[in-house]
């Protein structure tokens, strides 16, 4: 489960800035470029890939220019359950 996952949000916010910069990369976009597609400066750009900082409507500006829009709308759609009276309680619900 991935409560027993060890990692601070910095270090999360840092792992997806090195996918998101890995497939600017793989596109052959430089982040100057990047920056014009999305309307994002580059010096937020920038400072995203090599810190992990970034607001929210700027990740989804470059997720759309990045063509990872579907990624980006998926988070969080599989919910996991904490334990098994969550999942007794979600059925009394449903039925």
């Amino acid at each position: 489960m991935d409560a027993l996952i060890w990692e601070k949000p910095e270090e999360i916010d840092k792992k997806l800035a090195q996918r998101v910069s890995m497939v600017r990369q793989r596109k052959y976009i430089t982040q100057e470029e990047l920056s014009g597609l999305c309307d994002v400066s580059y010096n937020s750009i920038r400072r995203f890939e090599s810190s992990g900082k970034i607001s929210l409507l700027s990740l989804t500006k470059i997720a759309m220019a990045l063509g990872c829009t579907d990624e980006l709308r998926n988070i969080f759609t599989k919910i996991p359950y904490w334990d098994m009276q969550e999942v007794i309680d979600n059925n009394n619900i449903e039925n």
